[in-house]
């Protein structure tokens, strides 16, 4: 059953992506982290991928979208002990990486 929520917060991450190995940080973050962050009020909106033209390109930039319904429960996930291991291992496997909370949207936002 799909829990009706309304955003009012959004959590963006932005990184490239560093690691080759995409299937661990596929296992990552469908197995861990989105299914550990729901649990605790925070909610995927949204992924973004940009993979460049060329074989010897930048890496893959990254921006995904988190929304809450309070400013609270995010303040909460990332004063989290969870919250470090995750950004950690994010950190570990990506460059350029950072973070920002915002009002909600619905259109796109950098």
């Amino acid at each position: 059953m799909t829990k009706q929520i309304t955003p009012r917060y959004k959590l963006m991450l932005f990184y490239d992506l560093s690691t080759t190995d995409t299937n661990a940080y596929y296992q990552f973050l469908m197995m861990e982290m989105i299914p550990s962050l729901h649990a605790l009020g925070v909610y995927i909106f949204r992924a973004f991928q940009v993979i460049p033209a060329a074989s010897e390109s930048p890496p893959q930039m990254r921006q995904i979208e988190f929304v809450a319904e309070d400013l609270e429960t995010l303040q909460a996930v990332l004063g989290s002990r969870r919250w470090k291991l995750y950004e950690d291992w994010l950190l570990e496997h990506s460059t350029n990486y950072r973070k920002k909370i915002v009002r909600f949207r619905p259109g796109f936002q950098l």
